[in-house]
């Protein structure tokens, strides 16, 4: 395992919401960081803060110790990995690469094999907790790899992440969070069919929502987006597109293995449908004026 004192060369890619803080956090442990970045503002910030500009991900890995990745898609994570100006073509030997985007799991083992031919660690590990989490350091980490190469990785993950767990080898992360996504957010529709309910009746959605809170339907979620619903507060803590993103991948991965999940199903349509209607940018707690809007 690393020394957890040791100042090492980061590169990061994918310097958003999360991947900001991810790298404060990183910085203030006395790391140094090299980092892709493609938006004109986030450039003139992560300069301002006195990380090293690169001018392609093949770029980043040069020098680097490990490289971190926290972007989009499936697709996103193969292209800074393994395209054309991708890390691989700057990694030497016994580079790291720790990827936190949520992708399909068969995709992060594709990822992982294709690098490991070429001499390159990778861990999956996404991560719950959203922006908030992020920048109070107590994100949920969830691993994919081999134990040589978690255990490498855990000091760094340690700047940002209370509560870390190696699930298994690589893809076994992205099983994680896939499971994660499907309980969120289908309590979240739980939720918002409640709240519809509830203005439906014509009851104080204030009182019953502190009743709630007290019996067996009382859940993170609940405090977290009931609050939201009823002060109709649909600012985006993370972005419903993102869950509507997420939801794809679990049931693309749920019939590949010959499954039925029929509430992944229903809630995967309320999130296309609050997509289509423009909410996407919108919190998830949106999928109440899904339901208004019938």
């Amino acid at each position: 395992m690393q020394d957890e004192r040791e100042s090492l060369t980061l590169g990061f890619i994918g310097l958003g919401a999360m991947g900001w803080p991810m790298c404060e956090h990183l910085q203030r442990a006395g790391h140094r960081l090299r980092v892709w970045v493609r938006d004109a503002a986030r450039r003139e910030r992560a300069a301002a803060a006195g990380m090293q500009l690169c001018a392609s991900a093949a770029e980043v890995a040069a020098g680097a110790d490990v490289v971190l990745t926290n972007v989009t898609s499936t697709a996103d994570v193969e292209q800074v990995l393994l395209g054309e100006h991708g890390v691989v073509h700057g990694a030497a030997p016994g580079l790291l690469c720790i990827d936190h985007s949520t992708i399909a799991p068969d995709g992060a083992r594709r990822i992982g094999a294709a690098l490991r031919a070429r001499g390159v660690d990778f861990v999956d590990a996404p991560v719950s907790g959203g922006e908030r989490g992020a920048i109070d350091g107590t994100l949920t980490v969830m691993l994919g790899g081999d134990a040589a190469a978690c255990a490498r990785a855990l000091p760094l993950l340690r700047c940002y992440g209370r509560h870390i767990e190696r699930i298994g080898d690589i893809g076994g992360g992205q099983v994680a969070k896939l499971c994660n996504q499907i309980v969120q957010v289908i309590t979240i529709e739980g939720i918002a069919e409640a709240m519809r309910y509830c203005a439906a009746e014509g009851a104080d959605a204030q009182r019953v929502l502190q009743v709630l809170s007290s019996g067996f339907a009382g859940s993170r979620m609940l405090e977290l987006m009931g609050p939201k619903m009823v002060a109709r507060d649909f600012a985006a803590g993370i972005q419903a597109r993102l869950h509507a993103k997420d939801f794809g991948l679990a049931a693309d991965a749920a019939a590949a293995a010959g499954l039925t999940l029929p509430a992944l199903a229903a809630v995967r349509k309320q999130l296309d449908r609050l997509v289509e209607l423009g909410l996407g940018t919108q919190d998830t707690s949106a999928l109440l004026q899904v339901l208004e809007r019938g």
